[in-house]
């Protein structure tokens, strides 16, 4: 069975920091292109940023641009999404994902782009 299972999410005060982790397993999620997405409630799922599968290309939104970084461990199978100066518009449940496009370096940023997805963990930021 293929899954994405993201961890790390919590509560923390603006200005604070969390990483997100997600673990990918029943394939080898190593030679594919990986990302995360979040979801504010009442808002629409919204890309957040992507990373090729040598880790050597990122991308971001341009509202986490500067404070969000996202890298990954393909001898681990997983990828981290670093999260620093965090504000209380950054509150949202948080997906990892991943395309099933072997060695691509493509920017991904559609949520129909994505093949495979996790479950999802909260990320609450207080002000």
């Amino acid at each position: 069975q293929v899954q994405l299972v993201e961890s790390g999410g919590g509560l923390v005060q603006a200005g604070g920091s969390l990483r997100l982790s997600c673990a990918g397993s029943g394939r080898t999620f190593s030679w594919l292109p990986m990302g995360w997405f979040r979801q504010a409630p009442g808002k629409e799922r919204a890309f957040v940023a992507a990373i090729s599968w040598t880790g050597g290309n990122r991308y971001y939104a341009d509202s986490v641009k500067g404070r969000f970084t996202i890298s990954r461990d393909n001898a681990k199978n997983t990828v981290y999404l670093q999260m620093n100066s965090l504000k209380p518009e950054d509150t949202a449940v948080y997906y990892c994902v991943s395309k099933n496009q072997y060695y691509s370096s493509t920017y991904y940023r559609d949520e129909s782009d994505y093949d495979y997805w996790g479950q999802g963990t909260q990320v609450t930021v207080s002000s």
